[in-house]
């Protein structure tokens, strides 16, 4: 995911966005701990996601 896309968005698009990433973080924490999840590399990179997103949130707010 690219900031430049995220800087396009609404900010109510943004903070459903932010929300669907925290449970898809959630659901791959989950799956790392039950032994499922296979590509552990999706966790630091949905991180990441998650902080652009918020630091989007930021910079229109701020």
């Amino acid at each position: 995911m690219k900031s430049k896309d995220l800087r396009n968005m609404s900010v109510d698009d943004l903070r459903s966005k932010d929300k669907e990433l925290v449970q898809e973080l959630f659901n791959l924490k989950f799956q790392l701990h039950t032994g499922r999840l296979e590509n552990t590399s999706k966790l630091s990179s949905l991180k990441k996601d998650i902080a652009r997103v918020k630091t989007v949130l930021r910079e229109i707010k701020g």
